[in-house]
């Protein structure tokens, strides 16, 4: 593992967020006087942002708003989020240990998500995350944002590591379309929010555990050069 460098989406793929997410959302529609809308129904919207999870609630119980007004939801979901980022979201099953082996063995770790940086650097703080990766690429840390690859290849630079040994790791389209377009092998979990099969993404391997995430990275990696010769 040593310079090789693995980079993480975060909702979805470390973190089983969509609890705190999905509470946002709908402290968010609740100003409407809408009920509450179930988890499953707002799953598969979490990788596309919070905008999408309030339009899909909206759009579940038949109600349109014009866009100050959406706007005006997002901004009472994102006050509400933050002070509550991690009240019931945690990382999944086994990617701890998983991710301190990594370390342990050399390789260099960053998180690469579509979640605003601040956002994601206090849930990854909250959750006693942040001591395992040596950077953080948010939706605004860049001009741009996956599926551009120059997020990608962004927060690999930021980790002080290669293009050339470096794999993604995500749960979405989004997540594989932003590593193919950076020529990073990709890994997709089948347990996060895609919205269709993740068989099906054109992913390099699929994972259903952490457990099987150190086997799929070594038949990804090419042999790293050993720089001390």
């Amino acid at each position: 593992m040593k310079n090789a460098t693995l980079v993480f989406d975060l909702d979805g793929t470390l973190v089983d967020s969509a609890p705190d997410l999905v509470a946002a959302t709908n402290h968010a529609l609740a100003d409407l006087g809408l009920e509450p809308i179930a988890g499953a129904t707002l799953r598969a919207t979490i990788g596309f942002g919070a905008r999408r999870m309030i339009l899909e609630g909206l759009n579940h119980t038949g109600r349109t708003l014009p866009n100050d007004e959406v706007d005006r939801l997002l901004a009472r979901f994102l006050a509400y989020y933050e002070p509550n980022i991690a009240r019931e979201s945690h990382p999944f099953d086994g990617a701890v240990s998983v991710l301190e082996n990594f370390r342990t063995h050399g390789a260099r770790l960053a998180v690469c998500t579509n979640k605003r940086l601040a956002l994601a650097k206090r849930l990854l703080r909250e959750l006693h995350l942040d001591r395992l990766f040596d950077a953080v690429a948010g939706r605004d840390s860049f001009p741009v944002y996956k599926p551009h690859p120059d997020h990608v290849l962004g927060a690999i630079q930021m980790a002080g590591g290669d293009p050339a040994y470096a794999v993604m790791i995500g749960d979405t389209a989004i997540d594989v379309a932003a590593a193919k377009a950076a020529d990073v092998p990709v890994i997709a979990c089948s347990f996060g929010y895609s919205d269709q099969p993740v068989e099906d993404l054109g992913a390099d391997a699929v994972i259903g555990h952490f457990a099987e995430l150190d086997a799929a990275v070594r038949r990804l990696l090419p042999s790293c050069p050993n720089p001390s010769g």
